[in-house]
């Protein structure tokens, strides 16, 4: 098809899309080519009989291509949105999920509104979880810890690009990140927490993302229970850590917490009613 219309190549690249399990054929179709244009959605609802110029039609083929071969709409277009965020996510980042907003929403619910908090983020990754915090809480101090240093640097830039000026970025693994003089109100964290021989590692987006930032030991806990033992440490007496682990870690999450001393523990379903995020106070 070397001339269409955008409802033309909207038609075409939905129906090449819907070969993709899981997709969303016309939701990509139409954040591909309004990537391709540099335009809102609105634009091409105004403009449907638009014609496309040889060069825009060639570019928007090439990311239904992309598509088509399993690469992420957000390694493709370089962006997702959370938490209303417009984040930056590399190659590097895990990419935000919304099953993970049930973690901000569980921590926000523990942040009084006019207390300055200090709070970390463990394996912040793009900094998903610390930017959405650091924007709905702007007296408090958080903490945003990354071993891979690549991640680290696309979630400074996030920051800078959502003027956080709350947030501090501190490079190592788990708690070994934080400064050793600082206590901790509350620690929040999204790890790996799949098992390393779970198939879904093959899976829908999975294989694009950093396989560490996904995968933890054979039954996906190792890194949990570093972050568990590791945690009492930091925090402050009364302060809290939140996990999201898996939809069937719930119980395992929680019987870890109370080995390590933590009270008022429990978990919370996602919107799918499966078990999602445990929390505990120290």
């Amino acid at each position: 098809m070397s001339h269409c219309t955008i409802q033309e190549a909207l038609l075409k690249a939905q129906q090449q899309l819907s070969a993709l399990p899981e997709g969303e054929p016309r939701l990509e179709a139409e954040i591909l080519l309004c990537f391709s244009l540099h335009k809102q959605r609105s634009y091409l609802y105004t403009w449907p009989d638009k014609s496309l110029e040889p060069q825009q039609l060639s570019q928007f083929s090439d990311l239904v291509t992309r598509r088509i071969q399993g690469e992420p709409i957000a390694y493709i277009t370089g962006h997702r949105e959370f938490w209303s965020l417009d984040l930056k996510i590399t190659s590097d980042t895990l990419i935000p999920r919304p099953d993970t907003e049930l973690l901000v929403e569980v921590a926000l619910e523990l942040i009084p509104p006019d207390h300055s908090f200090v709070i970390a983020d463990l394996g912040t990754g793009s900094g998903a979880i610390a930017a959405a915090i650091a924007s709905e809480r702007p007296s408090c101090k958080v903490f945003a810890t990354d071993i891979s240093t690549s991640a680290l640097k696309a979630a400074e830039e996030n920051f800078k690009q959502l003027h956080l000026t709350n947030i501090h970025s501190c490079k190592g693994a788990w708690c070994s990140a934080l400064p050793q003089n600082q206590q901790f109100n509350l620690i929040v964290s999204n790890p790996p927490y799949i098992p390393d021989s779970d198939p879904h590692l093959a899976q829908g987006d999975l294989p694009w993302e950093p396989r560490n930032a996904l995968a933890s030991g054979t039954d996906g806990l190792d890194d949990i229970r570093s972050i568990i033992d590791q945690s009492p440490d930091h925090l402050t007496t009364g302060g809290w850590l939140l996990l999201e682990h898996g939809y069937d870690q719930g119980a395992e999450v929680r019987d870890l917490l109370k080995a390590r001393g933590f009270k008022k523990i429990s978990t919370q379903q996602d919107l799918a009613g499966q078990d999602r995020v445990s929390k505990g106070q120290l």
